[in-house]
């Protein structure tokens, strides 16, 4: 078997199928996330603590900043200044929890709808062997 056929064989498996649309809804979902976290609701936490609220600029200078180099994060990675840039960290995080919440709610649902399926017929036994059919005649005429 050629070294093509294999790769061909493996890749039309239905789980590596499954594993990569799987993937692709993923990353599509993850940016719908992103989306939900920047645009709805950090607005919302900004609109709550006063202000406005940026996690992205949240970070601390861990060296000397150059003169005339501005203090933004931005600045401060092109000019090679080292930054514990925690803010992105934060997003990340929250982007995360917001996902991992949503995928929470979604499994519980799916498992909600299969409990409240109603059970499958049972199948009737199957027929027994013609040897157990002798053997319960010849029983049956013992006992006469």
């Amino acid at each position: 078997m050629s070294m093509v056929q294999e790769f061909k064989e493996f890749a039309m498996k239905g789980n590596v199928m499954d594993l990569a649309v799987g993937v692709i809804i993923g990353g599509a979902f993850g940016k719908i996330v992103d989306s939900v976290v920047a645009d709805l609701i950090m607005p919302f936490v900004a609109w709550i603590m006063g202000g406005k609220l940026d996690f992205s600029g949240m970070f601390l200078v861990l060296g000397t900043i150059p003169e005339g180099t501005a203090r933004t994060l931005d600045a401060l990675k092109k000019a090679q200044v080292p930054v514990f840039a925690y803010g992105n960290f934060l997003t990340i995080l929250v982007n995360f929890i917001i996902l991992a919440f949503i995928i929470f709610m979604m499994i519980k649902q799916m498992n909600r709808l299969k409990r409240s399926e109603p059970p499958a017929a049972a199948a009737p036994p199957p027929e027994p062997a013609e040897e157990v059919l002798l053997l319960r005649e010849i029983r049956d005429s013992l006992k006469k």
